[in-house]
């Protein structure tokens, strides 16, 4: 499990501003560990997980884009197998840990954002109860 950090840009809502965005973080010599994007109240966002934000920042604002939040989340290793992901959310759940974000990198592992951090970090790494 590591702490990383998340962008969330801004796009203009036409084709192709998505893929410059892209291409402004390769031309940067950046690559990008995991994306998810959505509309949010008619405004795209596309949230990215790199290894060095500030210079992905830089790229982006270089290129036009606005960074609308940049944040600390946890990038927790899952096996691809089914129940996987329920096993871990249901942690959370239970040590009554909100989640706001969830996405998943391109290696598998899964991305959660809370606005509790520590206390998401200590219900994942717990030893699990079993019956």
């Amino acid at each position: 499990m590591t702490m990383t950090t998340d962008l969330t840009i801004g796009l203009a809502h036409q084709a192709g501003t998505l893929a410059s965005a892209c291409e402004a973080l390769g031309a940067a010599g950046i690559n990008i560990e995991a994306v998810s994007g959505a509309v949010v109240d008619t405004h795209p966002q596309f949230h990215v997980l790199v290894g060095d934000a500030g210079q992905a920042t830089r790229a982006l604002i270089d290129h036009g884009f606005e960074i609308l939040g940049e944040r600390q989340v946890l990038a927790i290793p899952v096996d691809n197998r089914p129940g996987e992901g329920g096993r871990l959310l249901r942690r959370a759940a239970d040590a009554g840990v909100s989640l706001d974000l969830v996405y998943t990198t391109l290696d598998g592992r899964l991305v959660l954002g809370s606005d509790n951090l520590a206390a998401l970090r200590e219900a994942l790494t717990a030893v699990p109860v079993t019956a």
